[in-house]
């Protein structure tokens, strides 16, 4: 693979620098150059510039020459394992992995940096490495003593202390530290708004009403981007007041006029200012105005309503991710157990997954007997592809 795709990327250089040789000379005709040879030269046509290739265009050339082993695996977004962790990034050409606190825990700076390099050195293609280092609960590197000698503070801590010029600081010390790791993905900001105490997802949020939260969102997807940190919105469509979906099924009954009018907006704020280095992630929740019978993960109802908000904010090639997989709200929906092919079905681009190495065979064999599209792969794919290309990794 690694041939392969260094073939890939050496054609589409050959193409640029046949266009650089096309053009014109600057200079104009040496003195000892005859008015006959002047005359014939101008009066040639120039050679046809060759097509600068788009990144969407390198992917689906990309894409053209993987297996199909190859393409599942790069639609995983993995929970790290406790063991073989190198050797899984080669055997399932892995798309990325997902550190937590057990895989930075009392880990020097200097060991975290080498095990990432490893992890990435096994693979075809370069991996994502992301993490949930929110500010505040979800800390999975600053709550490393070692790394960090403060956790980093909530998006309300800092707001309270400092307005949004305190969030756009912390933010770039978050990026500076992550990147000097080897991360590449850090999934925040959290859009979901949220104003009530009680509320499960509220320590996590920015904790205002969906106008100041999209103030909120903008500021950290520019920073980041801006940073060349890859962002996560989540959880899309919104949070609101439902129960946590890590130990069950929570069911959303607002209407469809408040998320369009409410929760919808810090997402669409975030990408637009966030571009093609910002993705989002759905959630689990049964929201009923959208589709009664299944989670938003896994509905396509839903993520037809999330493609059509980016493609309005100019993003309809940015990646679309799961919550994690393993997940209680979700587990129940896959009669044989591959849950991951009903999301990708959905429209997810992207697997957050702990059990990848059940959910992978279950992919290809869905794709060989029919059951999933080869084209739903081919496409998915495409984008995690172009936000690799985004963030500078191929």
């Amino acid at each position: 693979m690694k041939r392969m795709l260094a073939a890939v990327l050496t054609a589409v250089s050959l193409l640029f620098l046949m266009s650089c040789a096309s053009q014109p000379a600057s200079s104009s005709a040496s003195a000892e150059s005859s008015p006959a040879e002047n005359a014939g030269s101008a009066s040639s046509e120039a050679a046809p510039a060759a097509p600068i290739l788009t990144d969407a265009e390198r992917a689906v050339e990309i894409v053209s020459q993987m297996s199909l082993e190859e393409k599942v695996g790069q639609l995983f977004f993995a929970r790290v394992p406790e063991s073989d962790a190198a050797n899984d990034v080669h055997t399932y050409h892995l798309g990325g992995y997902i550190l937590f606190g057990r895989d930075t825990k009392d880990k020097t700076a200097n060991e975290l940096i080498q095990t990432i390099q490893h992890d990435q050195d096994m693979a075809d293609i370069p991996l994502l490495i992301g993490v949930d280092e929110e500010g505040g609960t979800v800390v999975r590197v600053s709550s490393n003593p070692h790394i960090r000698s403060q956790k980093f503070k909530s998006p309300q801590q800092l707001y309270a202390q400092g307005d949004l010029q305190a969030i756009i600081r912390d933010t770039r010390e978050k990026d500076v530290l992550l990147k000097a790791l080897g991360f590449n993905v850090n999934l925040a900001p959290v859009a979901d708004v949220s104003t009530d105490p009680k509320d499960f997802i509220f320590d996590r949020s920015f904790g205002q009403d969906a106008a100041q939260t999209s103030s909120y969102t903008s500021i950290v997807t520019s920073a980041m981007t801006s940073d060349g940190m890859g962002s996560v919105l989540k959880h899309f469509p919104g949070y609101g007041n439902n129960a946590d979906t890590h130990t069950g099924i929570a069911v959303d009954n607002r209407s469809l006029e408040t998320f369009e009018t409410s929760d919808f907006l810090p997402f669409t704020s975030g990408l637009h200012r966030g571009g093609g280095m910002t993705a989002v992630l759905v959630s689990h929740n049964i929201v009923t105005c959208m589709d009664p019978e299944l989670p938003a993960s896994l509905s396509p109802t839903v993520h037809e309503k999330l493609r059509k908000l980016m493609a309005d904010a100019g993003c309809e090639n940015n990646v679309v991710m799961t919550d994690d997989l393993v997940m209680d709200a979700v587990k129940a929906y896959a009669d044989n157990g591959s849950v991951a092919a009903l999301a990708i079905q959905a429209g997810n681009d992207l697997l957050i997954a702990t059990d990848y190495r059940e959910q992978i065979p279950q992919v290809i064999a869905a794709v060989k007997d029919g059951t999933l599209d080869e084209k739903l792969i081919d496409a998915a794919c495409g984008r995690v592809l172009q936000w690799k290309m985004a963030l500078g990794l191929l």
